[in-house]
């Protein structure tokens, strides 16, 4: 049996982190779905490499130009055919989940990340557009962001929260989910239609808690590095556990509303003295989802060891993170740095990919 599919033993999904025409047209995707690949996330960056490092666009882009003189449109019109195509391979695991999975993201443009009615309005047009019910938009999890998502699912528009990379942003998302649950119920909203993740972001926050350790040099630091990010997901799976199965949950539970599951993010490995798993192999568990680019998929299936992880060590992640404290390292601090950046990168790789329509 394919490993990706082993995973969905322990109640954890494989998404993955990647689309492009090729993946689509070349068999790639529907393979990986055959072996267990339940869904799949996109973000500017990586439709960028898509478009600018393959000619599988160009005749198409060559046609846009000719009758499209906005050239974000023309991106739209690229990313929309494979987001749609990519939903209708995914359409039979939506629909034999009862519309827990199967589903692709699509992010509405970075530069509206501070900007909270033009987030709920332009992730409104991006559903019309793909047409496609297993559709996710992606919407930041800035403070404007997080009140757009409030009122997204309080309208019953699914959403994948990203660019989360704290407790502190998990939690304010998990609250935010709750009121827009409450919301769509009291005005009669189908339980059923609501479906969100919040994507908690775990490389990068190694990258540079372990910068900042590395400053430190003492015994105590070095002995933390690359403990951070693993020790954040665990608490953040501690804190979905406590929101979803206990009292704040309690009202929409008998409405049969669907928890905001956890989605591990940025979980490819960047620091090659790190195991190529580090962001995997700990973090199996129940109502999670994984979204892996290719190369750390090819490595859970060449030699990944699956099994019931994410429940144990809480005790060690809450030590790990009281210990960064203690050495002056704020994690909630680390989380809004990281936040900042990554709204910029993406930022920056939506525009290089706006001045690739031209």
């Amino acid at each position: 049996m394919p490993v990706f599919s082993d995973l969905h033993h322990f109640g954890q999904s494989v998404w993955l982190d990647n689309l492009t025409r090729g993946h689509i047209h070349e068999g790639r995707l529907a393979q990986l779905i055959e072996q267990g690949v339940t869904g799949i996330t996109s973000n500017p960056s990586i439709f960028h490499k898509a478009v600018t490092e393959s000619t599988e666009y160009n005749d198409q882009l060559d046609l846009l130009r000719a009758v499209e003189p906005d050239p974000e449109r023309r991106y739209e019109a690229l990313v929309s055919e494979d987001i749609r195509a990519a939903c209708d391979f995914l359409h039979p695991v939506y629909v034999n989940s009862g519309g827990d999975d199967g589903y692709v993201s699509l992010e509405v443009a970075p530069r509206f990340a501070h900007d909270e009615e033009v987030t709920i309005s332009e992730a409104k047009r991006l559903f019309v557009l793909v047409g496609r019910e297993n559709l996710l938009i992606k919407v930041p999890g800035t403070e404007e962001g997080i009140r757009a998502f409030e009122r997204l699912i309080a309208d019953g528009v699914r959403v994948n929260v990203t660019l989360l990379f704290s407790l502190q942003h998990t939690v304010r998302c998990f609250e935010a989910y709750i009121r827009g649950a409450r919301a769509w119920v009291d005005k009669g909203g189908d339980p059923g239609r609501l479906k969100a993740v919040a994507s908690l972001f775990l490389s990068r926050v190694d990258t540079l808690v372990d910068k900042k350790l590395e400053a430190l040099s003492s015994p105590e630091a070095q002995a933390l590095r690359g403990k951070t990010a693993v020790a954040m997901a665990k608490l953040a799976y501690q804190r979905y556990r406590d929101f979803f199965m206990g009292d704040y949950f309690a009202t929409l539970r008998p409405h049969k509303i669907r928890p905001q599951y956890l989605l591990w993010a940025s979980t490819g490995t960047k620091n090659p003295a790190y195991g190529d798993l580090l962001y995997v192999e700990p973090l199996i568990g129940s109502d999670t989802i994984n979204t892996l680019p290719d190369k750390t998929l090819a490595a859970l299936a060449d030699h990944g060891r699956i099994g019931d992880t994410l429940h144990n060590d809480f005790p060690e992640a809450e030590a790990t993170l009281i210990a960064l404290e203690t050495l002056g390292i704020s994690p909630m601090q680390v989380g809004e740095e990281l936040q900042v950046e990554g709204v910029r990168l993406f930022a920056e790789a939506y525009d290089k990919l706006i001045e690739a329509m031209k």
